[in-house]
């Protein structure tokens, strides 16, 4: 992980995107989809989707991603979900995070939405 935080200040938003995939992939994570939407949203630019195991899972993916935000010093508006844990969405202004159980992603199929979006490589 990047560990100096001035080079966050010199950090694309590509880069941003990555880092958080990552955070998300080392605590194992599924199906993490990274998106780039700026084309297609005035609000925000980019999308992380990802997949927990249970709603244990989803929340400690959810507190584990404060706390980088924290350490980075990341803009961050607010969260949603966390108590259910079955949809856990983060607001990074930027960024949208949603974690999603299995059957609650298919459900909600954001990556549908998304079809046309700019898929960045973890």
């Amino acid at each position: 992980m990047l560990k100096d935080k001035n080079k966050k200040k010199q950090m694309d938003f590509t880069e941003k995107l990555k880092l958080l995939g990552k955070c998300l992939e080392e605590k194992k994570a599924e199906d993490i989809l990274l998106l780039d939407v700026q084309k297609f949203s005035s609000v925000f630019e980019g999308v992380i989707i990802a997949t927990a195991n249970n709603v244990r899972h989803a929340q400690s993916l959810a507190d584990n991603l404060l706390q980088f935000i924290a350490e980075y010093n990341f803009e961050y508006f607010g969260m949603e979900g966390y108590k259910a844990g079955e949809w856990i969405l983060l607001d990074l202004n930027d960024i949208v995070i949603h974690i999603f159980l299995q059957d609650v992603r298919m459900f909600y199929n954001l990556e549908g939405f998304w079809t046309e979006a700019k898929q960045i490589q973890l």
